[in-house]
């Protein structure tokens, strides 16, 4: 505590010189080094004294710890946030009594935790449905072992986006010259406004089926199971 109100009368030494946060955080850290306060804390302090303040010493408050920044506070935090990995700076503040301020200045300086956003993923199964999918593929792969060709009478579909035209790449209409003649000149294109969807049907052999959605068809389920009595049609 000592050292800290020795820092703080060196923050008010460089108010009343003039120097500005930056110059101050530097010159603490400078003279301090491991031990130099935070830059959240020596900012906080430059602010009360350009404010007027002339104590250095901490004001007490009712229902607060006489500083927030202290092992029992931070030991609170850091069970807590293990405790709850998603728990807010706000909702923190609230559990351990002390300003958003200081439970910031303590989850990045003292703890080393940093607030990150979860890696996206398409869609997290339940139990429920993992179990399922492991049901299925088990009962394919006793089915692969049982009877080899099951395979060929596989069919898999798949669908696209596919353009009237695509513009050739810089590599596709490249062509040789001599060094006399003229360098080819081509028109820019750009991709084609006209879209549908393409289906297309494989087996083990190749392509089965394929076919181009109506222009401003609805791709519903009728619309599927219409799909799938022409293949059935044409296998």
């Amino acid at each position: 505590m000592t050292e800290k109100l020795e820092q703080r009368y060196c923050i008010k030494f460089c108010v009343k010189l003039g120097d500005s946060q930056v110059e101050t955080i530097c010159k603490i850290q400078q003279v301090f080094g491991d031990e130099a306060m935070g830059n959240t804390q020596i900012k906080e302090w430059y602010n009360r004294f350009k404010d007027g303040r002339t104590s250095v010493e901490s004001v007490a408050r009712s229902g607060r710890p006489s500083t927030s920044r202290n092992e029992i506070v931070i030991d609170q935090l850091r069970t807590l946030v293990m405790q709850d990995r998603q728990i807010t700076i706000r909702e923190l503040a609230d559990e351990v009594g002390v300003s958003i301020g200081s439970v910031y200045s303590i989850m990045k300086e003292d703890l080393g935790f940093r607030r990150i956003s979860a890696k996206f993923v398409p869609k997290l199964l339940m139990i429920e449905q993992k179990q399922l999918r492991l049901e299925i593929t088990q009962d394919i792969l006793e089915t692969v072992n049982s009877e080899p060709n099951f395979l060929n009478i596989v069919i898999t579909g798949d669908e696209s986006w596919v353009y009237g035209y695509d513009p050739e790449t810089k590599l596709q209409p490249s062509q040789w010259k001599h060094p006399t003649s003229l360098r080819p000149k081509k028109a820019r294109q750009v991709r084609s406004n006209v879209k549908v969807i393409l289906t297309v049907f494989f087996d083990f052999s190749g392509m089965v089926h394929h076919e181009y959605a109506p222009h401003d068809t609805s791709i519903t389920k009728e619309y599927y199971q219409e799909v799938l009595r022409r293949l059935l049609d044409v296998v």
